[in-house]
């Protein structure tokens, strides 16, 4: 055994490892793939070797070889032996190599579960690790499966460096076995508070890649991140947690009230860009959720703005891409917080990184408004004629289209600068954009009628213009124009001022050099042109010259019918005969205008662009069915159809050149440059540094000398789009002065002068147009369907993962737990029946309802846990002991039934007193004593004496455990506040302790009619006491915007706040919701008036008190004192104390028998204390308050209340 070792040792020396390899590769680069067949050669024959060095020592050669491209799948099973190596060396090349070659389609990865599984439980951390790192790269559905409950067992392992490793992997198990996400969260969570700062850094990296794709699913954690952002310092870490915030904030907007400090704190303190970008990200996302809750936040937005335009400044090409990418967040939500900053965004059009150049155009599209769109659009065309390269070009003239055709040209006030800006760039060379000019072309003269005069004016001067139609086939791109420019001469034909010079220039001979499909307009328009100038000929009685416009056609048309084009060949021969016809009607003086015009008939209206995928399928159509039945599979394959064309077998027999590959190519490209060496006639060129475009192969590469005129190319005829820069200034001066002379003649008629500000400020809405717009609508064909929505990703790993996290653990979806048989288990039934070992039998039972009250205790955790995130977003903490109010059923009763239905499940009798010792945690002297006395009677019935147990024991507890009482019916926060046929509103009123003068008011708007209900707008008449808080730059006169729609049958929840100066009064204040109600038959403006009733115990808080300091708030002798009494209460002790507290957020502070101290203090920082008594058929309430006035007006409030009960 020793002789073989040391044999095998010596046959290592000679062996070649991983350096040899490397070396011998470079050293034969001419014979690489040879040199490399003979090593896969020699490793093939060292993997049969015994030696696991040996094996190890090959295994690492392959990595570095599959690493140039080879396929080393063929020893899978050799790495998988290298991978089970004792020695941590070797198994870290055995793991290198499967995580670089293995996949789920490998055969024997199968093999790995039990070598992995014994790695993952190894005393050392190394192996661990390795098998964790290597596990991450080939992990299978099946793996994930077998291995979760193990590496979750690593999750808590002493080591951080595992810890941080298996929570890592994790992510990957959950994308390949989603059941595992349930049952590892709550310890994924664990580990988010981590001593270990790696650990914590990687749990917040596996749950904010989970909640990217599933936001939803991780709200309840909101608390926790709040937490870590606030309290650590590591950047990434906080890049992560703020990255989830900005797609948690959109699902609930409380979460942005809470984020908008801390982030702005971020804002101006970090000097890491990379976190103020994602801070700046956040904030936007936050803003935009918060736009109806919070109307003052343009401070935060400025700061936003400002930092941006610190990172657009910034010499690092990076940053200022960040930047401009962030701005245009912005610039959705507040335009005119960026429209501000124009002037940075135009010079970064000079910037010599196209990318940036790029994002500054998008940025633009969105900085747009009716004052500054012929500004940017003239500093656009400067661009153009600069710009270097035909890419950066087209996309300029892309934008420039974009911009001023966006929502359907509502920036335009003037469409004849918008047809002199799209004939400008008609002038371009070399653009590839030809067909969107057409396109613009096209859908301005067919939607604005206004502009139709003085677009056919000049659509009849490209015609004429020969430029376009010179060189076609250089500039195929451009001459697209001539398509609109033939149809809208030929369609708005009774516009041109000379229609027979447009008739000749459509019919001239070089139009038959144009694109096939161009051509085809052209003659198609012709004849309308034709017939347009035919009838009004006919109608000044000049036969002769109609006689020679037919005559005109004839002779020009055969061009036509000679083209290669189909459809162009088509359509003239049938017109050439229509007109030959019209010729011998002519020579018979036979008037023909009027049936000729008639075929050009009506008005062609614009098809919307998803009107097919609109069309309904009729009844009876499958669209999925063989037209034509499918040949049968006995048909022969080889039968070929026969021919249709003589020339198509001639064609087919002839065999096609083979195609040159690179070699050849290189070949004729060296005889052809021979040949022009050797030629005389062809030109050479100097020596100069343009020496490298000649020897570069292609086109592309030739040098383009760029031509500086001082005199700008212009067609005649063709006016230019500056002069209507000038006319737009002149005009909007002259609406200016008009605008304020009619001011002046209302205030003269009123008698009441004002003082005049300084400043004029003109918006959007104050500027009409030039033309009187009258935009055509897009057709729908009958019975449209909806849009259809695209379907989401079937292969989407992630939609497994959208699982409700917050539900309780099933037993089913328990990780499965690798167990060897126990032999002890299984006992004779003899054995089992013996009642000897009664004592020890006990011990279990106590464990097991230990355990079941774990569970018990767990469950009521997951009912809290919504609970305890509205708690921690709600800007009141709830009270105490009393639950937070629900629309269902309040909580106290919940609580009761659980603990009157626990004793029922218990059956022994020292398990009784074990369970009356669980639910009593704060048990009085009375209460033992009554205990004692229970124990020594013991009656036989034990279920009915549990029963008068838990009822007995409810008189002296606080509420939580108190009698069981008939079920409160569902009681609702929110009350009616108007309705009527169209919408139903309804209310409540919510105050903040941070706020001392606001309070908040929800308003929930229901659709109650089927008209589609929008541009709402809630104004309220304010009061000295009470005023709405309304946008920035509003009056007070004007409404709040409500920031949705109402489609039928929907309600949505608005927020509008108020300031208050004094809360010791109720007050009602007059309002009114204004809106439009659309439907089949039309729009119309209605409106419903209603009254807001804000009530002194609307400014109320639900805050707890702990019974000390209520003591000493009754002794401190400040407060006021009033009583009231109530007759006629046939309601529980439980189930009014639940009323009160709920409808006048109170806090129970204690309970005795009948009687219940309660609390709350209002946004004003009032204290106010009860004492609320019970007799048979009354309830009398004494109250203490810092303020008499308030304390009366709230006990009057709370009468009403209780007369209700």
């Amino acid at each position: 055994m020793a002789l073989k070792m040391v044999k095998g040792s010596i046959d290592r020396m000679f062996d070649k490892n991983l350096q040899d390899l490397v070396r011998g590769i470079r050293n034969h680069k001419e014979e690489e793939a040879k040199y490399i067949s003979q090593c896969i050669d020699e490793i093939k024959q060292e993997l049969k070797q015994d030696n696991i060095a040996v094996k190890a020592n090959a295994v690492c050669k392959l990595t570095y070889l599959q690493m140039l491209g080879y396929d080393i799948s063929w020893a899978a099973f050799n790495i998988i032996e290298v991978m089970s190596a004792s020695k941590f060396t070797f198994k870290r090349i055995g793991y290198l190599a499967a995580s670089q070659c293995f996949h789920e389609g490998t055969d024997v990865i199968m093999l790995t579960t039990n070598q992995i599984r014994k790695d993952l439980s190894s005393p050392s951390q190394y192996d661990t690790g390795v098998a964790l790192t290597g596990l991450s790269c080939f992990v299978t559905s099946d793996l994930a499966r077998d291995l979760a409950n193990d590496i979750m067992t690593l999750m808590s392992h002493t080591k951080p460096y595992i810890r941080k490793k298996a929570v890592l992997i994790m992510y990957k198990v959950f994308l390949k076995y989603p059941e595992s996400l349930r049952p590892a969260f709550p310890r994924l969570k664990e580990k988010l508070e981590d001593p270990d700062p790696g650990v914590q850094s990687a749990a917040v990296n596996v749950i904010c890649e989970l909640a990217r794709r599933n936001p939803k699913n991780y709200l309840s954690l909101a608390p926790l991140f709040f937490k870590l952002m606030t309290s650590s310092t590591n950047n990434w870490v906080l890049i992560k947690i703020i990255k989830l915030f900005g797609a948690l904030t959109p699902l609930e907007p409380r979460l942005g009230k809470k984020l908008i400090e801390p982030l702005t704190n971020l804002i101006h303190s970090t000097s890491a860009m990379s976190l103020l970008y994602e801070c700046v990200n956040t904030v936007i996302a936050v803003l935009i959720s918060l736009s109806s809750g919070m109307p003052n936040h343009s401070a935060s937005i400025q700061l936003c703005v400002q930092k941006l335009r610190i990172l657009i400044e910034d010499s690092d090409q990076n940053l200022k891409y960040l930047g401009l990418l962030a701005m245009s967040k912005i610039l959705r939500t507040h335009p005119k917080s960026v429209q501000a900053h124009k002037d940075l965004v135009l010079q970064c059009l000079d910037d010599k990184d196209e990318s940036i150049r790029l994002r500054a155009l998008d940025l633009l599209y969105g900085m747009v408004s009716k004052k500054n769109l012929m500004e940017i659009v003239k500093k656009l065309m400067t661009h153009v004629d600069k710009a270097e390269g035909t890419t950066y070009r087209d996309e300029l003239l892309t934008k420039i289209i974009d911009i001023c055709s966006q929502s359907n040209y509502q920036h335009i006030t003037n469409f004849e600068w918008y047809i002199s800006i799209l004939v400008e760039l008609t002038r371009l060379e070399g653009t590839r954009h030809g067909h969107l000019i057409a396109a613009q072309m096209l859908d301005v003269a067919i939607r604005v009628k206004a502009i139709r005069r003085f677009a056919v004016s000049q659509m009849s001067v490209l015609l004429d213009s020969a430029h376009l139609v010179a060189s076609s086939t250089q500039r195929n791109g451009i001459c697209e124009v001539l398509y609109a420019a033939a149809w809208i001469c030929g369609e708005f034909s009774e516009h041109l001022q000379e229609p027979h010079q447009t008739l000749e220039a459509m019919l001239r001979p070089k139009v038959t050099t144009l694109p096939g499909h161009i051509q085809a307009v052209y003659v198609q328009n012709v004849v309308k042109l034709y017939a347009s100038i035919l009838q009004q000929k006919e109608q000044d009685s000049d036969a002769e010259a109609a006689q020679e416009l037919t005559q005109l056609m004839v002779e020009r048309l055969p061009q036509f019918v000679q083209s290669a084009d189909l459809e162009v060949q088509e359509r003239a021969s049938c017109i050439l005969q229509l007109v030959k016809h019209i010729q011998k009607l002519q020579a018979k003086d036979v008037p023909v205008a009027e049936e000729v015009s008639a075929l050009f008939a009506g008005e062609l209206n614009p098809v919307a662009p998803k009107a097919q995928k609109k069309v309904p399928v009729p009844e009876g159509l499958d669209l999925d069915a063989w037209i034509n039945e499918p040949p049968s599979d006995s048909e022969s394959e080889d039968e070929m159809p026969k021919a249709i064309f003589h020339d198509e077998e001639q064609r087919h027999a002839k065999q096609q050149p083979p195609k040159a590959d690179e070699e050849e190519l290189a070949r004729r490209r060296e005889a052809r440059k021979q040949e022009q060496a050797n030629n005389p006639f062809y030109i050479k060129s100097s020596p100069s540094p343009q020496k490298r475009y000649q020897d570069a192969p292609g086109v592309e590469h030739i040098p383009v000398v760029q031509i500086d005129l001082s005199v700008p190319l212009k067609v005649p005829g063709l006016p230019t789009s500056e002069q209507y820069v000038k006319l737009e200034e002149e005009r909007r001066h002259r609406q200016r002065l008009e605008k304020d002379r009619r001011k002046k003649k209302r205030k003269e008629k009123k008698g009441k002068p004002r003082r005049h500000s300084s400043l004029h400020t003109e918006s959007d809405e104050d500027i009409a147009p030039a033309q009187q717009v009258d935009i055509v609508t897009e057709e729908m064909p009958e019975n449209a369907l909806p849009s259809d929505e695209d379907d989401k990703d079937p292969n989407d790993p992630y939609r497994a993962l959208d699982i409700d996290l917050d539900k309780p653990l099933a037993d089913s979806e328990k990780l499965p737990i690798q167990k060897h048989r126990n032999a002890e288990i299984s006992k004779s039934p003899e054995k089992e029946d013996v009642p000897v070992i009664e004592k020890k039998s006990k011990k279990p039972k106590k464990k097991e309802k230990k355990h079941k009250e774990r569970n018990r205790e767990r469950r009521k955790e997951k009912e809290r846990k919504s609970e305890d995130l509205d708690f921690w977003l709600s800007t009141t903490p709830p009270p105490a002991t009393t639950p937070a109010p629900s629309t269902e059923e309040p909580r106290v009763n919940t609580v009761i039934e659980e603990e009157c239905e626990e004793p029922k499940r218990q059956e022994q009798d020292d398990d009784d007193e074990e369970e009356e010792q669980d639910a009593e945690k704060k048990p009085s002297k009375h209460k033992k004593k009554k205990h004692k006395k229970e124990k020594e009677e013991k009656p036989k019935d034990k279920k009915k004496s549990k029963k008068k147990l838990t009822a007995n024991d409810g008189v002296a507890e606080p509420l939580e455990n108190g009698a069981l009482d008939e079920p409160l019916p569902p009681m609702s926060s929110y009350s009616l506040l108007a309705e009527n046929s169209y919408v139903k509103m309804t209310y409540d009123i919510q105050g903040s302790l941070q706020k001392d003068s606001q309070v908040t008011v929800f308003i929930v708007l229901e659709n109650q009619s089927s008209s589609f209900l929008k541009s709402m707008e809630l104004n309220v008449l304010d009061s000295l006491n009470t005023k709405l808080a309304r946008p920035e730059g509003s009056s007070v006169h004007d409404g709040v915007p409500v920031p949705f729609h109402l489609p039928p049958g929907i309600s949505n929840e608005a927020q509008f706040v108020f300031t208050i100066q004094s809360i010791i009064m109720a007050q009602k204040l007059k309002g009114t919701l204004s809106f439009i109600a659309k439907n089949d038959e039309g729009s119309t403006h209605e409106k419903l008036d209603f009254k807001l009733h804000f009530s002194c115990t609307s400014y109320l808080i639900t805050t707890p008190c702990y019974s000390d300091a209520f003591a000493k708030l009754l002794e401190s002798g400040d407060l006021s004192m009033s009583s009231i009494k109530v007759d006629g209460i046939n309601m529980s002790f439980q189930n009014l104390l639940t009323k009160i507290c709920f409808h006048h957020h109170f806090s129970v502070v204690e309970r005795v028998d009948s009687c219940a101290s309660l609390y709350s203090r209002s946004i004003q920082g009032h204290h106010v204390c009860l004492l609320v008594k019970k007799g048979e058929k009354s309830v009398s309430v004494d109250g203490k308050c810092s303020d008499a006035t308030l304390l009366s007006n709230l006990l009057e409030e709370m009468k009403a209340t209780l007369a209700q009960c």
